[in-house]
């Protein structure tokens, strides 16, 4: 069987394989996807950075959870599917074999600080997802302490909607639910560690969860604290009141906020200024957060310096 012949679904950015049973293959592409909709221009290397960022927060973070990562080695992959030079060198940097999983239904987005949707919702309700806030906060702002505001999972093209904590119970359980949100408030708050000796602020992210056939232990699944998930702000130029300079696709959104655009498919082609600023600010996440050299990766398939 082909690569091609394992064919299972595109997402928004990762291309999923059949390997077996036990495990399938995802791709990251370059594609980029803004306000739930793929945008027509890639960003070159992406998919690179994203693999390598989620790599590197898979091997920090099985201590707090257990991840779907089984190998990022094309040599493992069936005979016939990466057997071309030009063939392994189009995997290598991009691609995870990973555990099959149950997927559950909600995006479990950590905030520990006030931006983007949760700005907009704490300016109508002066909370996020049910979780009242201290008055007179200012865009940017630290909160209190990290919060739990999970969302559902649309379908591609469509918008997710924030649920409360009690919805997310419906949805996977109390049990689970509580569990969720301690296990992800934990690789926040570590992961919010590890970026601030980079001089980066992690305001906010997004992971998601599965469960494994037969056991049904819950995992970390997808990718975890790329620039795609979240969002990384440069400490040093932090400025509550104003949206701040950041290392994450921010920088398309705030451009798109400036087009004619209705936030449907198919979103506007990116001009080369705001393709090459994306991928500089990528990089630049990719090389402070794990102190590797992006040039390294790419060339050797290894995450150092």
């Amino acid at each position: 069987m082909s690569l091609a012949d394992a064919f299972v679904r595109s997402g928004k950015v990762r291309d999923l394989f059949a390997l077996d049973e036990r495990s399938l293959l995802l791709v990251a592409s370059d594609r980029l996807s803004a306000f739930d909709v793929v945008l027509p221009t890639a960003i070159p290397d992406k998919g690179r950075i994203l693999t390598g960022l989620s790599r590197f927060w898979f091997a920090q973070t099985g201590g707090v959870v257990p991840n779907h990562l089984l190998s990022c080695d094309p040599a493992d992959l069936p005979p016939g599917w990466a057997s071309g030079a030009t063939a392994r060198a189009d995997l290598r940097g991009r691609m995870m074999i990973c555990q099959r999983a149950s997927v559950l239904p909600v995006e479990v987005i950590v905030r520990g600080y006030l931006a983007g949707s949760g700005w907009k919702e704490y300016g109508r309700t002066g909370g996020i997802s049910g979780i009242r806030l201290p008055d007179g906060l200012l865009e940017g702002d630290r909160l209190p302490e990290p919060i739990l505001t999970p969302s559902t999972k649309a379908e591609q093209g469509a918008h997710d909607e924030n649920i409360g904590f009690g919805r997310m119970a419906e949805l996977v359980g109390g049990p689970r639910a509580e569990q969720i949100r301690d296990i992800a408030l934990r690789l926040y708050e570590y992961g919010a560690f590890v970026t601030e000796q980079a001089g980066i602020i992690l305001a906010d992210t997004k992971f998601e969860f599965g469960t494994l056939a037969g056991t049904g232990e819950l995992i970390l699944i997808d990718e975890v604290l790329t620039p795609d998930s979240s969002r990384f702000w440069d400490a040093s130029d932090h400025r509550p009141g104003r949206p701040q300079a950041s290392y994450d696709k921010q920088f398309v959104r705030d451009w798109l906020e400036t087009r004619p655009w209705d936030k449907t498919a198919p979103g506007p082609e990116l001009p080369p200024e705001v393709v090459a600023g994306t991928r500089a600010r990528y990089v630049e996440a990719f090389e402070r957060i794990t102190g590797a050299s992006f040039e390294r990766y790419v060339q050797e398939d290894v995450i150092a310096p």
